[in-house]
């Protein structure tokens, strides 16, 4: 019967038993592996804490990236995205204050050729463009994309404005990195760290 713990946001239900196990590992910054049932809010488990930390870090002026979202899949994303993007508009808190964005190597998520540049009530900001120029607080990725951000000289730019921000990695469907895939993004995270560090 515990209260849910984030003002910011406003569900319309009291979280679970896990749920609030990990929000108070999360919110203590430890790392987390949430292993239940389809349909039980796993999402809900890392997604919570962060918007809350953003939202308290936007108040506070702090800029940049403070989480990034890997998926295996760009439909996981998309699917996500557009989550998010309805979870921080219907919060007064967090509309206008917290933002998202999606770099999964399309143009936009709704397929067609025109970037999204702000954040909507169903949409994140997918604008390459306006993702260097104003980095989210939310970045929505894939492990090969994220890669293509690392290399690029004309990306740093998201790097060296969010190396002080950044807090939260979450890989979801954790399970789906095995074998060689999952060597290739344990060095990619390693890769991560090390440009982080570079700034």
């Amino acid at each position: 019967h515990a209260e849910f713990p984030f003002p910011c946001l406003h569900p319309s239900y009291r979280p679970y038993a896990h749920q609030m196990r990990a929000f108070k590992r999360i919110a203590a910054g430890e790392s987390t592996l949430v292993a239940t049932g389809t349909g039980s809010g796993k999402t809900e488990c890392f997604l919570y804490p962060i918007l809350d930390y953003c939202y308290r870090q936007r108040r506070l002026g702090l800029k940049g990236i403070k989480a990034i979202l890997v998926y295996p899949m760009n439909a996981l994303a998309t699917d996500q995205a557009k989550r998010l993007a309805e979870l921080i508009h219907n919060s007064p808190e967090l509309r206008n204050n917290v933002t998202a964005g999606m770099y999964v190597g399309q143009m936009s998520q709704g397929g067609s050729d025109k970037d999204n540049h702000a954040m909507t009530a169903t949409n994140i900001v997918t604008s390459h463009d306006e993702l260097l120029k104003n980095p989210p607080d939310i970045l929505l990725t894939n492990y090969k994309m994220l890669d293509q951000l690392l290399l690029r000289p004309d990306d740093q730019p998201l790097w060296s404005k969010s190396a002080l921000s950044l807090t939260y990695l979450v890989l979801d469907e954790f399970h789906t990195y095995d074998g060689a895939q999952g060597t290739d993004v344990a060095i990619l995270l390693r890769r991560l760290g090390m440009a982080l560090r570079s700034y």
